[in-house]
């Protein structure tokens, strides 16, 4: 039986994730700073309340475990970054840092390769303007990679960590570690879930609505009506970290993938969010600061290496995203009709 490590369950794509896994029969270990929800405690063979930022911490659960692959979800988000930039940077570097060190450490102590797997985000690209983000519609990995955000710039940061303790860590050291570390990375977009209630995310707009509207209340959009980004099913999401920590290895042509489900503006999401919850009202209240940040974000990303590499395939368009998964789970979790 494969073991996992998952940090940050307490987040919007550990729920999916534990659950998928726990089906797949899978021992879970779980780390993060608050004790797990009811929904997903049960799920979890060994819990540890962990601050990844706290190395001794870190090393303490690797004495304990030993894993086969490891989903570091746990990260401070953009806005919620940029409130507190220094501590943001603390969290997303230094303990990504950590936990591929004493991956690293296990992995060459008993001679097994451990898979890292590395939700990054499209906070990673900076596009210079609007007219660029315009004419430049879908974006490939290695473009615009200049983030305003200390999100985006940690992200990116733990990309090119994950791919350096992959290939050359220590290259001047008397030990050859490299390999021992399988990092493997997407670039998820905006998530939408009926699950949990985001908070501390620039595309957090999208699911705001969705939950705003299921509970008979307004809302005030943060972002202009035409503002465009890639987003995902949530359910989507659980599965790109499992299909691509599945993947052979040899199939993989790159270490960090996009993904893509579908890209919409914010009126897009509202007319949708209506359409199923006809009192829903909103109005536009641009907040300044977070629409900079989604102006730097791609209209959509290009995911054809992931398509070709792992046959990655979003199971959920826009439509179907609210008509079969986020619809009649929202509804039975707010008890509306």
């Amino acid at each position: 039986m494969l073991q996992a490590l998952i940090t940050g369950i307490s987040g919007e794509v550990g729920h999916g994730l534990i659950k998928k896994l726990h089906a797949q029969k899978y021992k879970i270990v779980a780390a993060d700073i608050k004790d797990p929800e009811k929904e997903i405690s049960g799920f979890l063979d060994k819990f540890y309340k962990c601050d990844i930022s706290n190395k001794n911490g870190v090393e303490k659960i690797f004495e304990d475990q030993k894993f086969d692959v490891i989903f570091h979800l746990a990260s401070i988000l953009s806005t919620g970054g940029e409130k507190n930039p220094e501590l943001a940077a603390k969290v997303n570097i230094e303990g990504t840092l950590n936990l591929l060190e004493a991956a690293t450490n296990q992995a060459l102590k008993d001679k097994k390769i451990i898979k890292f797997i590395f939700p990054s985000s499209i906070a990673a690209y900076g596009l210079p303007d609007l007219k660029e983000k315009s004419k430049i519609k879908k974006v490939k990995e290695d473009q615009f990679l200049s983030p305003i955000t200390i999100y985006g710039i940690s992200k990116l940061a733990c990309e090119n960590l994950g791919n350096y303790f992959s290939k050359n860590y220590k290259l001047l050291g008397d030990i050859n570690r490299n390999n021992l570390i399988d990092f493997r990375c997407v670039r998820f977009p905006g998530l939408l879930s009926p699950d949990t209630i985001p908070s501390g995310g620039t595309s957090d707009y999208g699911p705001e609505m969705l939950h705003a509207g299921a509970q008979g209340k307004d809302y005030e959009c943060f972002v202009r009506a035409k503002s465009k980004i890639p987003f995902m099913a949530m359910a989507d999401a659980a599965d790109v970290l499992i299909d691509l920590s599945e993947a052979p290895k040899n199939k993989l042509t790159r270490f960090v993938y996009n993904v893509h489900g579908f890209s919409v503006t914010a009126e897009e999401i509202y007319r949708m969010t209506k359409k199923f919850f006809p009192k829903f009202k909103m109005i536009y209240k641009i907040n300044p600061e977070r629409q900079r940040i989604v102006d730097t974000w791609p209209e959509d990303v290009d995911d054809s290496a992931a398509q070709k590499d792992w046959d990655w395939k979003p199971q959920y368009d826009f439509g179907k995203t609210f008509s079969e998964y986020l619809i009649p789970k929202i509804k039975e979790r707010y008890h509306t009709r």
